[in-house]
């Protein structure tokens, strides 16, 4: 499905308090750009901010990233945040996911959420995967030691793809679901996203995994 471009989406996020337009400059010092000195959280791909916005609302504890890279999707989130309460625990960034060593140093981030990435099922794209082994290679820049990741999906093959990927790469899978609103355990404390109450909605079983670096 082609996306629909949002006319103005690059200058309103430019002139948004939430959105951070030079992030590189923060690498090494998001305890500065928070003010405080507690653990990160990123969400790669966050769309349009339903996750995200729910958990730093939950948990101002934790300091939230939420990483998109399209202007005209994360603009929508940045909407939501000018409707609701404020939110100090939270930033966003429009950058490539490639991007995020340039961003964060090593062992900034301790927790890594994807959230129904896109599964670019064409194996010659398999490397673009937001779980490949390049991918999981790059958040081991920044991510600290034994910090986790969450990946989240719809996608049976791409679920089973990133669970051989994690256990190739040596990261340690600590627990793992074909049905989360079917495993309690697993399902205690879950925020779903838009996609997820989409999916969930039309009968589709939700797949996730939780792994450490």
């Amino acid at each position: 499905m082609r996306l629909r471009n949002v006319k103005g989406a690059r200058e309103a996020l430019a002139e948004c308090a939430y959105v951070e337009t030079e992030p590189e400059t923060d690498r090494g010092a998001w305890e500065a750009v928070f003010g405080n000195g507690n653990p990160i959280h990123v969400e790669i791909g966050m769309g349009k901010g339903k996750f995200l916005l729910e958990l730093a609302a939950l948990h101002p504890e934790v300091n939230y990233v939420g990483v998109e890279m399209y202007a005209s999707v994360l603009v929508r989130a940045a909407e939501k945040l000018a409707e609701g309460p404020e939110l100090p625990n939270l930033r966003l960034l429009n950058v490539q996911a490639e991007a995020l060593e340039t961003i964060f140093a090593p062992g900034e981030v301790e927790r890594i959420y994807l959230n129904f990435s896109d599964p670019w099922p064409k194996a010659r794209h398999a490397k673009r995967r937001l779980t490949s082994p390049a991918f999981l290679k790059r958040y081991e820049g920044f991510l600290k030691e034994g910090g986790l990741l969450e990946f989240k999906t719809d996608n049976r093959e791409l679920f089973e793809y990133s669970l051989e990927s994690i256990r190739s790469g040596g990261w340690r899978l600590l627990g793992h679901t074909f049905d989360l609103h079917g495993d309690e355990a697993l399902c205690t404390g879950n925020v779903m996203t838009e996609y997820e109450q989409k999916f969930s909605g039309q009968g589709q079983a939700i797949c996730r995994l939780t792994a450490v670096r």
